[in-house]
């Protein structure tokens, strides 16, 4: 029981994380399109996008089940 709430919690972790990575995406699209962007927030956002791309990544890998088991 107790693995099935770790999974449901990681499962609306990641889901959360996507639509925060989503939201970031337009942002920053909306940004570049002004000729007058603030260059050290366009950058933080970048990384903090990478960042959240890394986490959703690494998350994913740890749902997939371990075949070698």
């Amino acid at each position: 029981m107790q693995q099935t709430d770790k999974k449901a919690a990681n499962t609306l972790r990641l889901e959360t994380l996507r639509l925060e990575h989503r939201d970031l995406d337009e942002v920053i699209r909306q940004l570049t399109a002004t000729i007058k962007a603030d260059q050290l927030l366009l950058k933080r956002l970048k990384k903090r996008k990478l960042w959240l791309k890394d986490m959703i990544a690494k998350m994913e890998s740890e749902l997939i089940p371990n075949l070698n088991a």
